[in-house]
């Protein structure tokens, strides 16, 4: 009689039904945020190579090009 009580008592409690519910909504989730990056990591990669491939045959130009260290300063 004292464990049935106590079995019944344990099925009308509660208080881990919460924690269960924040459990699968977490893995849920991280779940979700996993299918993204799995999505979505060709497309950075690829526009990371074209960044750098761009940033790599481009030039600096030299600031006397550009009307820069032209002028000539006096003293006074």
């Amino acid at each position: 009689m004292k464990l049935f009580k106590l079995f019944k008592t344990f099925a009308k409690d509660e208080s881990g039904a919460v924690t269960v519910d924040w459990v699968v909504l977490t893995a849920a989730i991280v779940g979700l945020g996993i299918a993204v990056l799995g999505t979505v990591r060709g497309g950075v990669n690829g526009l990371g190579t074209e960044i750098a491939s761009s940033l790599s045959a481009g030039s600096v130009a030299d600031l006397t090009n550009l009307g820069w260290g032209n002028e000539t300063t006096t003293s006074e």
